[in-house]
């Protein structure tokens, strides 16, 4: 729990997710990069397939019982359905505009 709270603290966005930005492992995690993608600001992630401890205990952390999970200023966001309803209303960007572009 300490390492969960530790990353979302020290990461402005982090995506917990199954895979990596270049080879998501589910189709969720997969829309979920693509949306973090289009938006253009940096994210961390961390892939839960080779943190056994983080993937037990992050829907605890969050009470949120899927993946992924996007957590931005140390709140949780939601995951990918909710990801690509926020960027088709704009939201996300909007919850984003502080957090500077990608590089």
């Amino acid at each position: 729990m300490e390492i969960i709270r530790q990353q979302v603290e020290q990461n402005p966005v982090v995506l917990y997710m199954k895979g990596s930005p270049q080879f998501p492992q589910c189709g969720f995690s997969a829309r979920a990069v693509e949306v973090m993608s289009d938006i253009g600001k940096p994210f961390a992630y961390v892939n839960v397939l080779d943190a056994p401890e983080i993937r037990t205990n992050l829907p605890k952390y969050g009470n949120w019982p899927t993946f992924p999970q996007l957590w931005v200023k140390g709140e949780l966001v939601g995951g990918s359905d909710i990801l690509l309803e926020m960027q088709q209303n704009g939201e996300l960007a909007e919850l984003l505009a502080d957090i500077p572009e990608a590089q």
